[in-house]
């Protein structure tokens, strides 16, 4: 039986870190900044997650750091709210095979955010995403979560399932837009079923997009490794952004997995969680961006139980 070893360790100039791993793949959480995943990677292997060398190691800055990994945050996108500063040390709490970090609350919002993790023995990771009203006041937001992947690869995301004419006459999800998302970029590629986006390190420009999918599934090819990330979103509940459950964003230094729970009115006391499901998966080599492609090597990782 695979163990499941999850031991403190310094981390990239943070000296209190905790490494979770089964002996193939691994993760890295700080708890002297965030909550954060810094790292997911195979054991020895490159990380997915992106980091900024120079801010790792550091905290107490005055303004939100970027640093990398993965983060939690608050949407819609607002200044200053959900830039709110995650630089100072976190409360991380072990039971089992289960690690949970948690924040003080924010001054800025009033709220704590928490993320747990949970790694599996076939190195999938469940991730639970946990917001509550520390404040005196109704907050109106939804969780988003953000994986800030490391540059060079390729973000592909998989659209609800397609259908003809005849029999959808009613619009089925929809892709959203952002003022500066420029669709004739040569980063961005469609086809019938798939969105693909590549992150260009000699190409700053921004570009983001979004869409709807109940079963929100997508991935990052970095090399012949493979992040996963899946989430279940219910489309009768309003989402952020024109209804988005995902999104997609790049610039010259990282591209971002983002998925988005739904807006909900959180009243004091209360809390709100929002779920994703991660996995690794060596040696994927794609020969073409074809549904053909993508459908043999991508889909089968997509179509896991409902979660």
């Amino acid at each position: 039986m695979t163990e499941i070893k999850i031991e403190r360790i310094p981390y990239a100039g943070w000296p209190n870190c905790y490494r979770l791993t089964n002996g193939e793949v691994e993760l890295v959480t700080t708890a002297d900044v965030g909550p954060r995943v810094i790292r997911y990677g195979f054991v020895n292997g490159p990380n997915l997650f992106a980091e900024f060398p120079d801010q790792l190691g550091r905290s107490g800055e005055d303004s939100w750091m970027m640093r990398g990994g993965h983060r939690l945050w608050m949407a819609p996108e607002i200044v200053p709210e959900t830039y709110a500063l995650d630089n100072g040390p976190i409360k991380a709490t072990v039971d089992g095979q289960v690690i949970t970090l948690l924040q003080p609350v924010e001054p800025e919002t009033s709220l704590q955010k928490e993320i747990s993790l949970q790694l599996a023995a076939d190195g999938s990771v469940t991730v639970t995403h946990r917001i509550e009203n520390a404040g005196s006041k109704t907050r109106h937001l939804a969780l988003w979560a953000l994986s800030q992947m490391a540059s060079g690869g390729s973000g592909i995301a998989i659209f609800p399932p397609r259908g003809c004419h005849e029999e959808c006459l009613q619009p089925t999800n929809p892709l959203v837009m952002w003022a500066y998302t420029d669709f004739s970029d040569q980063r961005w590629r469609f086809t019938k079923k798939y969105l693909i986006l590549k992150q260009n390190p000699a190409d700053h420009s921004p570009q983001k997009a979004g869409l709807f999918h109940e079963n929100t599934a997508a991935a990052y090819l970095l090399g012949t490794d493979l992040f996963v990330k899946r989430a279940h979103a219910n489309p009768a509940l309003p989402h952020p952004d024109f209804h988005c459950s995902f999104e997609i964003f790049t610039n010259g230094d990282f591209l971002e997995l983002e998925t988005l729970g739904p807006l909900v009115d959180l009243a004091p006391g209360s809390s709100v969680s929002h779920l994703e499901h991660w996995s690794l998966h060596r040696d994927v080599r794609l020969n073409s961006y074809s549904d053909d492609e993508l459908d043999r090597l991508i889909l089968p990782f997509f179509d896991q139980p409902r979660v």
